[in-house]
């Protein structure tokens, strides 16, 4: 895996994915930024839901169950100073669906924060606290 983050002006970055893709990253005004794009940090807050995200939808698929919708809201504390990493973080599953089980759902945000997502297992092997919880909601159709 490759990326490039390249200096534009200010503390503004443009960072480019391996695959082609371009996101754009910035600081607060009182940090020498424009607030034209997410924060470096909340990029990585970011990427855990996403690859977290994909495990969960991918094993509830696999678990034929009717998923339609899901979003995890991320809740995280830094340590204060500098550096100021992350020392915990929540992770709040709501998943939508017909008859969606939640023992099959609790079963696949369990698998994926100790055995699928690699975001998950490299922060809490940093010493991040990671927790989970999970909500259904009950569609029609």
């Amino acid at each position: 895996m490759q990326a490039t983050v390249k200096w534009v002006d200010g503390v503004m970055f443009l960072g480019e994915s391996g695959s082609g893709h371009a996101v754009v990253m910035d600081g607060a005004p009182d940090h020498g930024g424009r607030n034209m794009g997410v924060r470096p940090m909340e990029m990585m807050l970011l990427g855990l839901g996403g690859c977290a995200s994909f495990d969960v939808i991918g094993i509830l698929k696999k678990s034929r169950q009717a998923v339609s919708d899901c979003r995890v809201e991320l809740d995280a504390e830094r340590a204060d100073g500098v550096p100021s990493p992350f020392t915990k973080i929540h992770l709040k599953f709501i998943v939508s669906g017909k008859g969606l089980k939640l023992s099959q759902v609790q079963k696949a945000v369990e698998l994926s924060a100790t055995k699928y997502c690699s975001a998950s297992i490299m922060l809490e092997s940093a010493g991040v606290q990671l927790s989970h919880s999970v909500d259904i909601i009950e569609t029609e159709g």
